[in-house]
């Protein structure tokens, strides 16, 4: 009986198994950018979730200040404020990622979009990756490389400065 016990004990429960994800259930994955070539750590490797998080929340905190002073000179409704908050958003994630490569909370944050090939992210990679960050799903579809679906989209990836 205890045999079967220490049997059980070594094995993970079926649980732990598809809750904590593929690596506990034995799938090497290897890490995220492996595949891109990207290092390990360091600049140039894959951002993490939690920087590119708070990059996200300083560029829309920053699109709201703005919305909100033009909404006060235009005396907007709140409907109005939010709808060019987004739009804000928006063309600011376009602009800075298309020539710099980084939106100001990116910067903050110590992270950028690079194209895989090497070349600029460029206007209409850009544009098209802004466009599907606005859709907000395809960015909430990531991949083991910590790449959302814009990024995919745009062949581009968020890495450390």
């Amino acid at each position: 009986m205890s045999g079967g016990k220490e049997q059980q004990a070594a094995r993970p429960r079926w649980t732990q198994t598809w809750l904590t994800g593929a690596r506990s259930a034995g799938a090497d994955l290897g890490r995220p950018g492996e595949r891109l070539g990207l290092p390990v750590s360091g600049s140039g490797a894959i951002a993490s979730y939690g920087r590119r998080l708070l990059a996200l929340f300083i560029d829309w905190g920053l699109s709201t200040l703005v919305a909100s002073g033009l909404a006060r000179a235009l005396d907007w409704s709140a409907p109005q404020r939010s709808l060019w908050t987004l739009v804000i958003f928006g063309i600011q994630a376009w602009l800075l990622t298309a020539t710099l490569g980084t939106t100001i909370g990116k910067r903050l944050c110590r992270i950028r979009v690079v194209r895989l090939d090497g070349r600029p992210v460029g206007f209409l990679m850009g544009f098209a990756r802004s466009l599907l960050l606005l859709l907000v799903l395809p960015a909430l579809i990531w991949d083991r490389d910590y790449r959302g679906m814009h990024d995919r989209a745009s062949n581009t990836a968020v890495v450390n400065i």
